[in-house]
């Protein structure tokens, strides 16, 4: 009898053997889609996003010679700048490609190269975070049914596209290496794994701060229920803390010195830091009674609870410190911090039916599951999904990280039913049943019940406001303001970001919280008077004025005050002190000089 292995057999120990290398692969083989398929996006420098241009914008101050720690845009509001509340760990890796891109094909497209590759680079990391988990949980060859499901996470994916350079893609790294932390077998490495994980995704922002937490409740609680855990969170807590403080000593802002409350400045660098070390004290005492153990726990968390209220009561509220104004005329109108249900369907269905499905699958694993370090594994899996489709309840925002992290449940749930479909005695079972499980269990149903379904007319307003959105924040249409010489522009907030990108001017605001002062400014004086206006734009400085007709954020200001300067603009009754200039025609913007 020939003992020889037969290619299936081969191609299962490569697929079980070399699992990392191939999803290096596999990677490579996605990257290169998205960047053949968005290389329109590329050319013309399409950061869609606000926070995608002031990226940019942040990694030209540095290769200009700005300092490390000196984090402010200097061409909003000046000459003080805006205070940016970000670190510069994500630029780095735009940075290096720029420099290595620029000898060979200058600036310009060295900088569209890098914003069209950086924002993959995390997304590496997070299918091997992603493969490492469902070899564990699953099976060692579960792991490419696995990325097929991540590339059809849509809000997930999102975050990884060609452009999107802002931080997003490489917290949600984080969260994957964190997941794969939670169930590792080897109690130090998985601890260290969480802890460093979590550590560099609070460098960057603290838009993954509830995850983080989550992650170490997660910790504390295989601890509090299995005394051979010690290993594990003395390893979390030491990671963690020597992690904030590497993060925040190498990477925080001169800003972020101030005793905020909105990223990794002293205030959450103590919580952390005190964290950690009561982690590494309950470790090392590890008392064997389990109530005990319990005990201890809670009593760390009352001592932290109440340690950052009586020190940092200024943090009890709103992390962002906004004054009420402030929080009711802008940050109330961000739709991606609204719950899920209070968006339109169609936008939320595609959103939530994966999370949903993860959590099932999640469950029904951890129930079937007999290998206790599996089935502990699996517990911690199914309490971080559902954890993460808790916080879809509270925002919007939260989708990308809830499919991510649904992604190990629902593969779960396919390695059951897809081979039942396979090995069906009914060949309809075989191939239609199959086809059919395969779209339930990876929520890509979803977007074919929304294709399937007559599309929603949108009324006159939406298609003026999307046709504006599409053609006011272009190169062609910004491009040629570069024919004036640089000046301070006023004009609206969430197009300040791009105009200082694509034009050498600069801006009165930016949407970002930590200036709301001259965020209101704005507000008041498209709201207000001509007059008050005027007085607005001379106090910055501001010798341009520049609007385009129907960008969402001008509806707010018609809708809000009518008769209001902005709303005597829309009607064509510009004040004697503006004079118009000539923009090129079919421009869908309008300036004027002030005078």
């Amino acid at each position: 009898m020939n003992d020889t292995p037969t290619q299936p057999s081969l191609l299962v120990r490569e697929i079980e053997r070399n699992w990392g290398q191939l999803t290096l692969v596999a990677w490579a083989v996605i990257a290169t889609w998205f960047i053949v398929q968005r290389w329109p996006s590329i050319h013309w420098l399409s950061l869609g996003d606000t926070d995608d241009n002031m990226r940019l914008m942040q990694v030209r101050a540095l290769l200009a010679g700005q300092g490390w720690y000196d984090l402010r845009q200097y061409r909003l509001d000046p000459p003080g700048g805006f205070n940016i509340h970000w670190s510069r760990i994500v630029d780095m890796p735009i940075a290096a490609l720029i420099l290595g891109f620029r000898p060979f094909m200058g600036t310009a497209m060295a900088e569209r190269l890098a914003c069209g590759i950086a924002p993959l680079l995390p997304l590496s990391l997070t299918l091997i975070g992603l493969s490492a988990t469902l070899r564990r949980l699953v099976s060692p060859l579960a792991w490419p049914l696995g990325i097929v499901f991540a590339v059809g996470c849509t809000a997930t994916m999102t975050m990884f596209m060609p452009e999107r350079i802002d931080h997003h893609g490489w917290q949600l790294a984080s969260l994957s290496v964190a997941l794969a932390g939670l169930c590792d077998p080897k109690a130090r490495r998985g601890g260290a794994l969480v802890g460093a994980a979590s550590a560099f995704s609070l460098a960057i922002g603290l838009e993954m701060l509830p995850y983080a937490a989550g992650a170490g409740a997660i910790m504390a609680l295989r601890w509090v229920w299995d005394r051979a855990e010690a290993a594990r969170i003395q390893a979390y807590g030491l990671s963690l803390g020597l992690g904030s403080l590497i993060g925040y000593g190498a990477f925080a802002s001169h800003d972020n010195a101030a005793l905020r409350c909105d990223a990794l400045t002293p205030v959450w660098l103590s919580v952390m830091v005190a964290a950690g070390a009561l982690l590494v004290a309950l470790a090392t005492v590890n008392p064997a009674a389990r109530t005990a153990r319990l005990a201890g726990a809670a009593v760390a968390a009352v001592v932290i609870a109440a340690g950052f209220a009586s020190l940092f009561p200024q943090c009890l509220g709103r992390p962002e410190q906004v004054s009420p104004e402030l929080a009711r005329e802008w940050l109330a109108n961000v739709r991606e911090a609204k719950p899920i249900y209070t968006h339109p369907w169609r936008t939320a269905l595609p959103v939530a039916v994966l999370p949903i499905i993860g959590i099932i699958g999640a469950a029904l694993a951890t129930w079937r599951t007999r290998a206790p370090e599996q089935r502990v594994g699996w517990a911690a899996v199914l309490l971080f999904t559902l954890f993460a489709g808790g916080m879809l309840l509270w925002q919007a925002r939260a989708g990308a990280a809830a499919q991510l992290l649904a992604v190990p449940g629902a593969v779960a749930l396919a390695w059951i039913i897809l081979p039942w479909c396979l090995n069906s005695g009914a060949v309809l079972v075989r191939v239609f049943g199959t086809v059919a499980a395969f779209l339930a269990v990876s929520g890509l149903f979803a977007g074919l019940v929304l294709k399937a379904l007559p599309a929603e007319r949108p009324d006159a307003k939406s298609v003026a406001v999307r046709r504006a959105s599409a053609r006011c924040p272009t190169i062609p249409s910004l491009a040629p303001l570069d024919r004036l010489p640089a000046q301070t522009v006023f004009t609206f907030v969430d197009l300040g970001p791009r105009l200082i990108t694509i034009t050498h001017h600069r801006a009165v605001a930016g949407p970002y919280h930590r200036n709301g002062g001259a965020i209101l400014d704005v507000q008041h004086a498209f709201k207000g008077s001509a007059a008050n206006f005027r007085a607005i734009a001379r106090r910055h400085g501001a010798t341009l004025l520049l609007i385009c007709p129907n960008l969402a954020e001008s509806t707010l200001y018609r809708a809000s005050a009518p008769g209001g300067f902005y709303d005597q603009l829309a009607h064509n009754q510009a004040p004697d002190f503006l004079t118009p200039l000539p923009l090129p025609k079919g421009s869908p913007l309008r300036l004027w000089r002030i005078n």
